[in-house]
């Protein structure tokens, strides 16, 4: 208000003196203060006013038009042209000047007028509305601010409970031949001698109006309160035909679920022995599954018939804090991102609850992914899942999945499902945090080979401390980027564009590799099965059409898994030297390969990012990477003016390459027998080989059976090139 009184003086002051100066742009002044001509004795002179002619006039607006503020040489010409003296032309300028400034003071004050008066009036609806605020979820009275999920869920459950009192009612009625208040029957005593006693309990709906004791908060977990799981309400005889699962139905269901889940993964994560025994044998913690029945209600109903159980923990320091791993969980294309390996693909498909006060805690939504082993020989787990992330204390968060298949039904039935997992996450001194991580699931072993069944159920596939071991090195790694002292080698300097550029491909060469290997939806590639293949070798075809990454035609992917009687560091060990890479790689042109360029990815010197020159003068471009859990290797040729490019912190997307490697993980401390079945006296590795190759540059080509014998002959003498170098039996 004191800005538009200011303005409004301003301009009632400014319109006098246009005027009184400018009499409407055509009035002009002579012998004003501020004259050129300054005499030693100023006398008082009598003012004369002049009135322009309308072709001065014209002339004067034209050139305004043009330019409002002339310099003295356009003045001085105009003045000639117009028969006026210079002062006059440029009194006349300034008078223009002014009138255009308080005209335009003017329009902005009648707009923020307007803009005022729209606001009061929409201040005085939003007062009106908030005196009676309705809850649309409930339809009781909402109260301001923001609610717990948990007290959401109650007043839900609550609308929901009446809607079906509402309708036994009703239906009690027809039956008995009177109406029935359901104030009454919830408020006084059961119902005489009526039938419908025995749908709904002796107690009539007496229990319905009052919280049962399971809701309220338990005692205090890591020195806070967690939720008791919510009861489910049965359905009964008379409801269970009349009440569909409607929208609001369904998230109460998903809520009560995921509560329920919290709660055991917090317990899961808290309790010591006798849950979790310490087996000297397996190096690790096994979950005693009898203990566990004591304890938990399962959540998700009975294990499906033929599925078994695998459960682990794990426990791990991270250099990241705990709201930025729980940021990460909670965004798919972050948490595929810091577990590329591991998942294969992944989406949310609904938001329940964005979290209160503008935070994560209390965030519910459901996700879909599939999860993977690099083996062809492992089906990759595809699983519909609730994710649900609370703040338990300051600096301490929780993030627990559990599966949803008992709420929405599927045509088919998965081959896993997930029991309350996720991870506790504390903040630590200096960055970092402490993660315990829970991974508890049911899966069809029968669809697993034989090679793979006891790595999978030691938790080292799909368990616990795999996704502790990646999230650590992933840590680590982006610690080391963020870093100004970045580990180098006595190489050419590579800048920091340069190192970003390269590590960007080396990534989408990794993720190429990995959707060669696995059979996923999110993957283009079409499974041959061809009788002159062997039958451990998987062959898979695309087409590559329009995709700057990679060059155009029909591409094949060929993998195997073998089981090989050495450990998985002496394998890794071996397939990284770059002066052993002639004994096993078709590319290295039988000679040594020279390391050009070498980036760094965490302490150990097998997390890197390299590229390499063959003697024929090839370049390959290689990332390796590797934890307690197992290792990676991967390489593609590239384009020496493309590297160049790229080296310089060119775009790397234009950058073509069809990605070859390695993976390998432990047996579970497990070696063939005669039958080609585990032996528990033997130790090895679990090695992975996938090659993709263009076979035709043409896209509308079709695949010819040369083709596949000629990566089916590649795939089967690099495994024999192998064995023979490590002094491996065939």
């Amino acid at each position: 208000m004191g800005e538009n009184y200011e303005s409004s003086n301003v301009g009632g002051r400014r319109s006098r003196e246009e005027e009184h100066d400018s009499r409407s742009g055509s009035d002009n002044m002579e012998g004003a203060p501020g004259d050129d001509q300054e005499d030693a004795v100023k006398l008082p002179r009598k003012k004369r006013y002049h009135r322009h002619t309308p072709h001065q006039i014209q002339e004067l607006e034209a050139l305004f038009k043009e330019c409002p503020h002339p310099d003295e040489k356009q003045r001085l010409e105009l003045s000639k042209r117009l028969s006026l003296d210079a002062r006059q032309v440029k009194f006349w300028f300034q008078n223009r000047r002014t009138q255009m400034k308080t005209q335009l003071e003017r329009h902005e004050n009648s707009i923020l007028r307007l803009e005022n008066d729209k606001l009061r009036v929409e201040n005085m609806s939003i007062r009106e509305a908030t005196r009676n605020p309705i809850c649309t979820n409930c339809g009781g009275p909402a109260i301001i601010g923001e609610i717990s999920l948990e007290e959401q869920h109650l007043r839900i459950q609550n609308a929901r409970l009446k809607n079906e009192l509402d309708r036994v009612c009703t239906l009690a009625g027809k039956f008995l031949g009177h109406p029935i208040s359901s104030t009454a029957i919830s408020m006084g005593p059961p119902l005489p001698n009526s039938s419908l006693e025995l749908g709904v309990g002796n107690d009539g709906f007496g229990g319905v109006a009052t919280i049962p004791e399971t809701l309220h908060m338990g005692p205090p977990d890591f020195g806070i309160g967690i939720s008791s799981p919510l009861p489910v309400v049965p359905p009964t005889e008379v409801t269970m035909n009349v009440i569909p699962i409607d929208r609001s139905l369904e998230r109460s269901m998903y809520s009560e679920l995921a509560l329920a889940a919290m709660d055991e993964l917090v317990k899961m994560a808290q309790n010591g022995e006798p849950l979790w025994l310490r087996s000297l044998e397996a190096g690790r913690e096994i979950l005693n599954y009898e203990e566990y029945g004591r304890i938990f209600t399962p959540v998700i109903g009975v294990k499906p018939n033929g599925f078994v159980a695998e459960a682990s923990r794990a426990t791990g320091m991270g250099i990241i804090n705990s709201l930025a791993l729980v940021e990460t969980l909670m965004v798919s294309n972050k948490w595929a991102e810091m577990f590329p390996c591991m998942i294969a693909r992944t989406s949310t498909t609904d938001v329940i609850s964005n979290g209160i006060r503008g935070t994560r805690n209390g965030a519910l939504q459901l996700m879909h992914a599939e999860l993977q082993v690099l083996s062809p020989l492992v089906p990759v787990r595809d699983v519909n899942f609730l994710r649900f992330c609370k703040q338990h204390a300051e600096g301490l968060w929780a993030v627990v999945d559990v599966s949803i298949d008992t709420i929405r039904e599927t045509s088919t039935l998965p081959n896993c499902r997930r029991l309350p997992s996720g991870c506790v996450v504390e903040d630590m001194p200096n960055g970092y945090s402490k993660v315990t991580w829970i991974e508890h699931a049911e899966y069809d072993e029968s669809v697993i080979h034989h090679l793979y069944r006891t790595l999978i159920n030691s938790g080292m596939g799909f368990g616990a401390q795999r996704w502790i071991a990646t999230l650590q090195r992933q840590c680590e790694c982006l610690a080391i980027l963020m870093s100004s002292a970045v580990p180098t080698r006595n190489h050419n300097a590579i800048t920091a564009s340069g190192r970003r550029s390269m590590l960007k491909l080396a990534q989408r060469m990794t993720n190429s590799f990995c959707a060669g290997v696995c059979v996923s939806t999110a993957n283009k590639w079409n499974k041959l099965c061809i009788g002159n293949a062997d039958e451990d070798i998987q062959i898979m075809t695309r087409k590559s059409v329009d995709d700057p990454g990679e060059p155009p035609g029909i591409v094949l992917s060929a993998a195997t898994s073998v089981w090989l009687p050495v450990s998985p560091q002496r394998l890794f060990d071996f397939l990284h030297d770059e002066h052993l890479r002639s004994e096993w790689d078709i590319l290295s042109n039988g000679g040594p390969m020279q390391e050009m360029a070498h980036i760094a990815k965490g302490q150990d010197h097998g997390n890197c990012v390299s590229l390499l020159r063959a003697s024929n003068s090839m370049l390959i471009l290689q990332e390796t990477c590797i934890d307690e859990t197992g290792s990676l290797a991967v390489y593609a040729p590239v384009d020496i003016p493309a590297m160049h490019v790229v080296m310089n912190g060119g775009d790397s997307t234009y950058v073509a390459l069809l990605p070859s490697g390695f993976a390998i993980v432990p047996d579970g401390s497990r070696g063939p027998t005669s039958n080609g079945y585990p032996n528990p006296r033997v130790s090895g590795s679990l090695l992975t080989v996938a090659f993709q190759i263009l076979v035709n540059s043409l896209p509308t080509a079709k695949l010819t059976v040369e083709s596949v014998d000629t990566v089916n002959h590649l795939i089967s003498c690099t495994v024999l090139k192998i064995k023979n170098a490590l002094n491996c039996e065939s």
